[in-house]
């Protein structure tokens, strides 16, 4: 019996290598079907072979493959690197270095020369192309902590002759061998590299599938987690908000006993008269009685719109962790390999995410990218530094609100309906919000001018059109899914 996790050792791949002679073969073509796979076609002397390589742990291996490879769904960054550099080389030579597990294949292109190292490290297996000095271009492993990245040097580790070295026996697979003769009994007895294939074939897969899934598990209990934690914090400010009303009766019980402000005492202490309890309501002695309520009057104001923001936030919230769910069950209950991986790369947060680097919302709609600022500091940075002359702004007339912007598209004229999503997200995001139709005026930035004295991003339009517009809840409900797919979740 096997191990069916193990790796091709050293000998096995110089087995292997010498089988394939593929030294002086062309790359016609380069496959990556997976994560962790790639696949050469090449040809040589009028005899064409598909080398795969497969850096999966505890399966890493190379050997020639006669079975169909299955594409990706879209191509992978390595493999549309590797094609731009070395489709069409021609392989000057093809060795594992001592016996470390580490393949190296010298290539030539027109006037350019490469290294590809393919490193069959169960732990840490890698595929490498640098140029002839050894810096690294690019590879299918991204790791800065062991400079394997663009500009790196590949070092390749020194060999230890001091040490007796372990003896590393080649499996005969002769069971294997037995069970195909038997059903093929007018075929040849198979190479190394068919035993190596079909082997791999057969065991590969259940191993791959076993490796992804704890992947998927531990990808779906951090995403899980982190956007339960994100929802109980918004049902917390929720539940803090409900006290609104608290703050308007605040506001009138200091009206209403604004003769007991001395100026001196930082409390008022009187009978509320709701309840014949007496309270203490925090002041600042140097305001008046309308200054110290007009404070409070604003913080129910704010409250009143943060909850209605905040319940909107929790029912797309509460629909993100729905999809999650779905979408892990999907996994879970996917057989294919190749297919797990996909919807992993697909739908998982990337390791290096692109950091957010403009405040407020972002939609991309079929090409269109609309930035929404949702309060004066966010309006004043995008107004700042994120939007040019020739962006269109557009805002809600007689109502305080956010800013929206349409991004330029040098050449487009902005269509219809991308102009109604951005006046939905201007209402939306405004203190017209409930008041039905509104009006909304819009203009190219280049149009708008500071207002003197006036406060934090407050600007004064010209050259400005009208648009009435009627709130569309499917539209914005459109959009939420647009922004809800960008974010990984889909």
């Amino acid at each position: 019996m096997y191990n069916f996790g193990m790796s091709l050792n050293c000998n096995e791949i110089n087995l292997i290598l010498n089988e394939l002679s593929i030294q002086g073969a062309f790359i016609q073509d380069i496959i990556q079907p997976g994560y962790d796979t790639l696949a050469l076609y090449t040809y040589k002397s009028g005899i064409a072979k598909t080398v795969l390589i497969c850096t999966a742990q505890n399966s890493c291996r190379i050997n020639e493959t006669r079975r169909k490879i299955i594409k990706n769904d879209k191509p992978l960054r390595f493999m549309e690197f590797l094609k731009s550099k070395i489709k069409g080389a021609k392989i000057n030579s093809i060795e594992q270095i001592d016996l470390q597990r580490i393949v190296k294949m010298e290539l030539s292109h027109a006037d350019e020369n490469f290294l590809l190292y393919i490193r069959l490290w169960s732990n840490a297996a890698n595929v490498i192309l640098c140029d002839s000095n050894n810096v690294i271009l690019d590879s299918m492993f991204r790791r800065p902590k062991k400079n394997e990245v663009t500009g790196g040097t590949f070092i390749i580790p020194e060999s230890d002759n001091s040490k007796p070295q372990k003896e590393w026996p080649i499996r005969d697979f002769s069971q294997m061998q037995e069970e195909f003769l038997q059903k093929h009994p007018d075929s040849l007895p198979l190479s190394f590299n068919q035993k190596v294939d079909l082997w791999y074939s057969e065991h590969a897969s259940s191993l791959s599938r076993e490796a992804l899934l704890k992947q998927a598990e531990k990808w779906y209990t951090s995403t899980h987690s982190r956007m339960t934690t994100a929802l109980e914090r918004l049902q917390q400010k929720l539940k803090d908000f409900e006290n609104a009303e608290q703050y308007k009766h605040q506001g009138d019980l200091i009206l209403s006993y604004s003769y007991l402000i001395d100026g001196k005492s930082k409390f008022i202490e009187c009978e509320d008269y709701n309840t014949g309890k007496t309270v203490q309501i925090l002041i600042d002695p140097k305001k008046s009685a309308h200054e110290n309520a007009s404070t409070y009057y604003e913080q129910y104001k704010k409250a009143q719109s943060g909850s209605e923001d905040l319940i909107h936030d929790i029912e797309l919230s509460k629909k993100q962790i729905e999809k999650l769910d779905k979408l892990y069950q999907e996994i879970l209950n996917e057989q294919n390999p190749v297919k797990i991986e996909q919807l992993l790369r697909k739908d998982s947060t990337p390791k290096q995410q692109i950091k957010k680097t403009h405040p407020g919302l972002d939609y991309t709609v079929n090409g269109w990218y609309i930035l929404v600022g949702r309060d004066a500091n966010e309006n004043d940075e995008l107004l700042r530094h994120h939007v040019r002359g020739s962006d269109m702004w557009l805002h809600v007339r007689d109502f305080p609100g956010g800013y929206v912007f349409i991004k330029n598209r040098p050449g487009k004229t902005i269509p219809l309906e991308i102009l109604l999503d951005a006046a939905n997200l201007a209402v939306y995001y405004s203190k017209a919000r409930n008041a039905g139709k509104t009006d909304l005026y819009y203009t190219h930035v280049k149009y708008l001018r500071r207002a003197k004295n006036g406060p934090k991003g407050l600007v004064l339009p010209t050259h400005e059109k009208n648009l009435c517009i009627e709130l569309d809840k499917k539209r914005l409900a459109r959009l939420d899914s647009l922004r809800q797919e960008a974010q990984g979740i889909n």
